[in-house]
């Protein structure tokens, strides 16, 4: 089984182009986090019991063990499950989403804690237009998040900012994850210091790190064809080993 879990202010359909791509091969769970898309209205955000409403949906489809793969916010709620539930991991895929542990800065966690206030600052539209941008460096991506993001109101994506990171602070811990890593991070990703923190993770973990050309933050988005050829690379040799 593969299991796919968005970013913030996203929903399922940011993997439409690798369900296309392995859903004849795969048993595939793809949703839409609680807090998003039509998991909504959801109140409690936090790691705990977004990872236990994985847990049930997991239980409920009998399946046992998965390759899961996280793209930003989804990634950190894949190593926050994978901690707990480490049998049922057989790899992890982390696209353009940044590691649990002490990699940043008290003004790094100051900055995350503004960003609802910051957000609301911005008039709607250029909110909307200056979030696709910075996911996507392809006409796809931009459209598919404008298109995800007419879903909510400019409020909702303001708080939705606010938790996705806010929920990360007091939840910050080094985590160990015993299954195989691959960390994917698009050329052109300029959100936040994603860049810097995956360069980080992979000198402390040694974790292979692949970068992806002609691809921002959505890079499974700007450039399916690589991004799906390493997850097919990696999970044939996960699943040999």
């Amino acid at each position: 089984s593969m299991v796919m879990l968005h970013g913030l202010t996203a929903d399922h359909r940011l993997f439409d182009k690798q369900t296309e791509e392995f859903i004849n091969d795969f048993n595939l769970i793809v949703w839409d986090c609680p807090c998003h898309g039509q998991s909504r209205p959801f109140n409690d955000f936090s790691y705990k019991i977004i990872c236990n409403e994985l847990e049930l949906i997991l239980s409920r489809e009998k399946i046992d063990n998965a390759v899961f793969i996280g793209q930003s916010l989804g990634g950190m709620i894949a190593q926050y499950f994978i901690e707990k539930h480490p049998k049922m991991a057989v790899g992890f895929v982390a696209i353009d989403s940044v590691p649990f542990g002490n990699y940043y800065s008290k003004l790094d966690m100051f900055w995350l804690n503004q960003l609802e206030w910051m957000c609301k600052l911005f008039p709607d539209s250029m909110l909307r237009k200056s979030i696709a941008k910075a996911c996507g460096v392809t006409a796809y991506t931009q459209n598919s998040m404008m298109e995800m993001l007419s879903g909510y109101s400019k409020n909702e994506i303001c708080q939705l900012m606010w938790i996705g990171e806010a929920a990360f602070i007091p939840e910050n811990h080094e985590i160990n994850i015993d299954c195989p890593v691959l960390l994917i991070l698009g050329e052109n990703d300029k959100v936040g210091k994603v860049s810097k923190y995956n360069i980080e993770w992979q000198r402390r973990t040694e974790y292979p790190l692949y970068i992806i050309k002609n691809a921002g933050h959505n890079s499974n988005q700007d450039n399916a064809k690589a991004v799906n050829e390493l997850i097919k690379q990696y999970i044939n040799e996960w699943l040999t080993d």
